[in-house]
């Protein structure tokens, strides 16, 4: 099973974490299912871009963006080149470094 590291986030995962997934799922399942409470305001609609994430490494291995996507990164705080939606970005096989932004286009933080 692909091992996505995360990379520390001073409030969501201070000391970072090493997570074991199943390919074919989402980064934000990975997250959530392991108690790290990345934002999802559209609930993982590609509607928002609370998830964004930053995929350090393995970015070439995960699913091709689509238009929505990208369209909607264009508005996400800290944009870079191998940035993602959390909830559109789907494991394969490789594993993946991932940086969590410090923050989101959100003001309030939802409580998902």
């Amino acid at each position: 099973m692909p091992i996505i590291k995360i990379l520390p986030h001073a409030t969501l995962c201070p000391n970072g974490a090493e997570l074991k997934v199943a390919p074919g799922t989402t980064i934000c399942e990975a997250l959530l299912e392991n108690d790290i409470e990345i934002e999802h305001a559209c609930d993982m609609s590609a509607a928002c871009t609370t998830c964004h994430v930053i995929v350090r490494q393995g970015f070439s291995s995960l699913n091709e963006i689509e238009e929505t996507e990208e369209d909607l990164l264009d508005r996400a705080w800290g944009l870079q080149p191998d940035s993602r939606l959390s909830c559109q970005a789907i494991v394969a096989g490789a594993d993946l470094t991932v940086e969590i932004p410090k923050y989101t286009i959100n003001h309030a933080r939802e409580n998902h």
